[in-house]
């Protein structure tokens, strides 16, 4: 039985939620305020955060913001919902570290399939075996412990930075389309914005490469994607 977190100042929208989301047999929790989310999901550790953006006390940009920035909170998925269609609070949700967005008003049948979804992903990374470090170059990634070194250094990588760089790492070579990367970080389809892919590639890039604008260790793939390679290799 899976515990989802519902955080909207809408009372309609959580009773919406929760006799939907009931009907699989799942349990609900709410939060009226974002001060309020932020408690409840460190005490409780729900499966997954439904989060509206509009909020009192904090926003819900805020709250996604510090609870993807917090160990204890950074691998419950997101799902943002709010009344605002504008690209800005998609890609800057996205960019904070949420793993989906859906518009007001949406269907209860969208909400449940997009939950499954993100439980899945969740479910198949966290059965998944990964080695304690893993060293290219001057890179050090630490899977378990969500850390970066670079040269010896320790550097701060949001959640899905760090999730892009893991990626690249595990799989030295390889071609990765922007879709395909959409897919793999964010589990979105094609038709989302590809541009979200770019900005974390040049924020990935000013992290880890010694001259970001002639990059080592990520590299474009004209017309395609990027495609992760070690420097040294022959």
């Amino acid at each position: 039985m899976f515990n989802i977190l519902v955080v909207d100042d809408d009372k309609h929208i959580i009773e919406l939620v929760k006799y939907n989301l009931a009907k699989m047999g799942w349990t609900v929790d709410a939060a009226y305020d974002g001060q309020d989310a932020i408690d409840r999901a460190v005490l409780g550790k729900p499966d997954l955060i439904i989060l509206d953006i509009m909020l009192p006390e904090r926003d819900g940009l805020d709250v996604c913001r510090i609870l993807k920035a917090d160990k204890v909170t950074s691998d419950i998925p997101i799902i943002m919902l709010s009344a605002k269609a504008e690209e800005f609070d998609k890609v800057l949700g996205l960019e904070l570290g949420a793993d989906d967005y859906i518009v007001k008003p949406f269907s209860p049948r969208e909400l449940t399939a997009r939950i499954k979804a993100r439980l899945r992903k969740k479910n198949h990374d966290q059965a998944g075996k990964t080695p304690e470090e893993i060293k290219m170059g001057y890179i050090a990634v630490y899977p378990e412990k969500y850390e970066v070194l670079i040269n010896g250094v320790k550097k701060d990588f949001p959640l899905k930075e760090f999730e892009l760089l893991r990626l690249f790492i595990t799989n030295p070579g390889k071609v990765f389309s922007r879709e395909v990367l959409l897919e793999r970080i964010w589990d979105y389809d094609y038709y989302y914005d590809t541009r979200t892919v770019d900005v974390h590639i040049r924020h990935l890039r000013k992290k880890i490469e010694e001259d970001p604008n002639n990059p080592e260790y990520i590299e474009t793939v004209r017309g395609i994607g990027y495609r992760f390679k070690d420097p040294k290799a022959v």
